[in-house]
């Protein structure tokens, strides 16, 4: 399968976190997305996880476009050295930049920022603003707080059930791979 007209956008940390297996699933999430010849669109950051996805990309020869505010360009240490590299004037701009510019939403271990933009991609497809795919790449079970958040927030009766089913929880780059190839083809 090719996948040259798709691409895929990472959400992930600045930070490589605290165990080896985060850092472990960006190299691995970034050289899958190469392999399957899907460009991948991220926050441009050269630092953390965000960093590890796009060198891992673009070792294996993978495309990438990179999307960052001014102000977060020394902090994030911006990786001008990319297929497409987007300097935006605020994060708001940066945000829509990125899921323009993409197929299908991966989310990996993060912070604050990250959760920002999952909430803003789910909210935008549970208001019926879009119908991209949204992965949860849960290494060693990092996003099952979160998992059980949105069943509480269902359970409470603030959205229907079918939260939960605009988001996909994945254990591994593997299932990963296979659910990205299905809801890309």
């Amino acid at each position: 399968m090719t996948g040259s007209s798709r691409s895929v956008c990472v959400y992930c940390g600045a930070r490589q976190g605290s165990r080896a297996a985060f850092a472990a699933a960006a190299t691995a999430t970034g050289a899958m997305l190469a392999r399957n010849g899907w460009q991948l669109v991220y926050g441009a950051g050269d630092v953390g996880l965000m960093g590890l996805v796009a060198q891992a990309t673009q070792a294996q020869g993978g495309r990438t476009f990179g999307v960052i505010p001014q102000h977060l360009v020394l902090r994030e240490v911006g990786r001008e050295a990319l297929d497409t590299y987007v300097v935006t004037e605020t994060m708001h701009e940066r945000k829509k930049v990125m899921f323009m510019n993409a197929d299908a939403i991966v989310v990996l271990p993060g912070g604050a920022g990250s959760l920002d933009e999952f909430f803003e991609a789910l909210t935008w497809r549970q208001l019926g603003l879009h119908a991209k795919p949204i992965f949860l790449l849960d290494v060693e079970g990092y996003w099952q707080p979160l998992v059980r958040l949105l069943g509480h927030v269902i359970d409470e009766g603030f959205a229907e059930s079918s939260l939960q089913g605009f988001v996909t929880v994945v254990p591994d780059v593997a299932t990963l791979e296979a659910d990205l190839r299905a809801a890309l083809s």
